[in-house]
């Protein structure tokens, strides 16, 4: 191994069954400097924990959408959507599940590999409907987009060789139909 610090990213994911009560908002909000930290103190005030969180500008520059993925009671889940939707700022808060929106993350594997490891590294990438998005002597980065589930399986299956570090977005949800996100 090399002398670098390792990154908050670098720990192997924990199995899936490890991960309970993990609720995913999704929040429309005025594009104004403070609202993440406003919203983040409800959160915070609850004991709910952001596991991952995207903010991004809407196709209309004044709001921008908030993907949260919270974990904590779900008991005080309710509390905290009615809460966050009286902030300013806010124009709603919505729980998003697996039945009523699509959710997507991507990650960005960087792997320490000769030429003697990268086909078997690129044949699990390959299965995994992921790319290859850099190649040098001696490491590639590769690129993989799905649920959290695919993302967890392979970088499970990766684990195994040296990966240097992982970037992962974070889940990105849309609503299902013609239901608002």
């Amino acid at each position: 191994m090399s002398d670098r610090i390792p990154a908050t990213t670098d720990k192997k994911p924990s199995p899936q069954a490890d991960i309970v009560n993990i609720h995913t908002l999704s929040v429309m909000v005025n594009n104004q400097p403070g609202v993440l930290g406003r919203i983040c103190a409800v959160f915070s005030r609850r004991g709910f924990n952001i596991e991952s969180l995207v903010v991004s500008q809407t196709r209309d520059p004044r709001f921008s959408r908030m993907t949260i993925g919270i974990s904590g009671h779900p008991e005080g889940l309710n509390q905290i959507i009615l809460q966050v939707n009286k902030l300013i700022d806010v124009i709603h808060c919505i729980e998003h599940t697996d039945r009523d929106a699509v959710a997507k993350e991507m990650v960005l594997i960087k792997i320490a590999a000769g030429p003697d490891q990268r086909t078997e590294i690129l044949q699990i990438v390959e299965h995994y409907a992921g790319k290859t998005v850099d190649l040098q002597e001696d490491s590639l980065i590769a690129l993989l987009s799905g649920n959290t589930d695919k993302i967890d399986a392979a970088v499970r299956l990766l684990g195994k060789f040296d990966i240097v570090e992982t970037v992962r977005t974070g889940k990105v949800v849309m609503a299902r139909g013609l239901a608002e996100t």
